[in-house]
Order: C-alpha cells, then structure tokens, then sequence
C-alpha cells in the first residue's frame, strides 16, 4: 500500500489493526534485552498520565534548558520504540542522568536503576488518549469518546490496561528508588514539582536550574516549541507500516487540564468508569475514589 493509498482507521478493529504495525517484532525483542544503568532514570508512566512533560522535566534538569533536539523522543528514548527509530539505548545522552520514557508497567521495566511514575485521574486519561488517537490512529469524528474506551481502552492498550498501572505503581511508592507523583499536584505546584525531581535524582537545584526547568515545561513554552513534542519522529518511522496516512495530527501538548473530563464524558460513561475503579482499586487499596487515592499518596 503507498501512501496516497492509505486511509485512517474508522472502526475500533481498524485501530486494532493498525496498531499491530506500531512496533515491529526486532523492536519488542531489543526493549525486552534493554538493562539501565544505577545511574539511569525511567520515566515508567502509562500514556497521557504526563509522560512527555517529564521527560522534559528531566532534560531541563541535566542540562540546565539545552533546546537542541529535533523531538524530545530524541533526547530522552523510549525504550519501547528505541530500535524502530534507530535510538540506540546503550549510548551516553548529552548529560548525566541518561534518561529514558517506558509505558511498561512498573513491576515490568527492567529493574536496576531509578523510575518516575506518574497518576491522574482515569477519567482526564481517557479523554487525553482519545484526543492523542483521533486524526492520527482514526479518522476525526468516526468514532466516539464512549466507543473508544468502552471497546478499546478498558479491554487493554498496548500499553495495557492503566488500572493495572495504578496497582503496580502504588506497590513502588515507598521505595527509594521510585518516585510517584500525582499529575494534579504536579499540575498545582509545578515549581515544587520539579524541585522534588531534583532532590530526588540528586541534581542542580540552585533557584536558576529550577526556574528554567520549570519555565520550559509549561503548557505555554511546550505549545510554542509544539514541533519538539509532537511524536513526528515516530510517524515518520511506523506510520507506513501501521498503514496509516502520513498526515496524521499527534501532537502531546494541548491543554493538560485537570477535571476537563467533566465537559467531554456522558454521565453514563463516567458511572461506568467509577464502576471500573470499584472493581480494580477500591475492591485491592480502599480508595474510594481517585481522589482519595491523591490525598493519600500527598501523605506519604
């Protein structure tokens, strides 16, 4: 199929279809031989949970706000992707700590080194991740926020299923070697936020390098530098084989609200999606909810 013939999916089994081209079987096998240094940081967080916004955390960090990338995939590899983009992951980074992006959960990724994950409410996820896939992985208005979750999502990316992450990442809190954060405490105090990085990963935190930091993983500085977070690197390599169109729109950077399920999701949807949460997290931690799950996690 050339390009010209290619058509975006309009059917959940079309998305299904084309995601089974995302990754290349060579690739899944070099992720899985993939062991990280002690010196390493993984950002082990599922899709639309902030993943892109902490990895530019993290460059910001080391480098002190170094901006020469062509797409942040670049600077910090996904794991997963690695081999299909010609990342090697056994190569120094431009600076200490070599960073690097997996949507493993985090009782999967390779143990040795030090991890970041981060929650968000599910409902904000779902939406996010219906967003990111329609005009990239289905064609716009073809399928509904509903249909997607209900058929797609809630039966498991290739990601998985995020509940399952949420189990796994609570496990972790209180391990040194693993820091969790919330998206909306992340989203209220981002300054504070990337401090806790910094002491975590025990890297500069004079006020400068937290400042620049900060500044250059805002909404506001990611949208006016949208090129170098909108995935064009991995469209580039996996559209044609997914066979998909090479004009799709993926970009990571919109908006990051919090609560902006609220106007997008229908009451039944959002009842069904409580229903998941008593089934999967209520029924194994207590939390009634997500947001007793945050507050918790703030009174660690």
């Amino acid at each position: 199929m050339t390009a010209s013939e290619a058509r975006r999916p309009t059917t959940i089994e079309g998305v299904r279809t084309a995601l089974a081209g995302f990754r290349s079987a060579d690739g899944d096998a070099h992720a899985a031989r993939f062991r990280p240094r002690p010196t390493d940081v993984i950002v082990a967080t599922y899709p639309k949970c902030g993943s892109t916004w902490m990895q530019q955390i993290l460059h910001g960090l080391r480098t002190g706000g170094l901006m020469d990338f062509d797409e942040i995939t670049e600077a910090v590899p996904w794991i997963e992707m690695a081999y299909d983009l010609g990342h090697d992951l056994e190569a120094d980074q431009v600076a200490e700590p070599r960073a690097f992006k997996s949507h493993w959960r985090r009782d999967d990724v390779p143990e040795g080194c030090r991890y970041i994950c981060i929650l968000r409410d599910p409902k904000d996820v779902m939406v996010s991740f219906y967003r990111f896939f329609e005009g990239w992985f289905f064609e716009p208005g073809s399928i509904s926020l509903d249909t997607l979750i209900r058929e797609f999502i809630l039966q498991g990316t290739r990601s998985g299923r995020y509940w399952d992450h949420i189990l796994a990442a609570w496990e972790y809190r209180d391990r040194p070697d693993t820091l969790l954060l919330a998206y909306e405490d992340m989203k209220a105090a981002p300054r504070r936020a990337v401090a806790r990085v910094a002491d975590f990963l025990e890297l500069d935190a004079r006020p400068a390098t937290i400042d620049v930091a900060t500044e250059q993983s805002s909404i506001e500085f990611m949208k006016r530098h949208e090129s170098q977070f909108d995935d064009h690197l991995i469209r580039a390599a996996r559209d044609a084989a997914c066979g998909l169109p090479p004009d799709g729109d993926a970009t990571k950077v919109r908006e990051g609200q919090v609560g902006g399920h609220k106007a997008a999701m229908s009451a039944d949807l959002a009842q069904a999606l409580d229903q998941v949460w008593r089934d999967d997290i209520e029924s194994r931690l207590g939390f009634a909810d997500y947001q007793a799950l945050r507050e918790a996690l703030a009174g660690d």
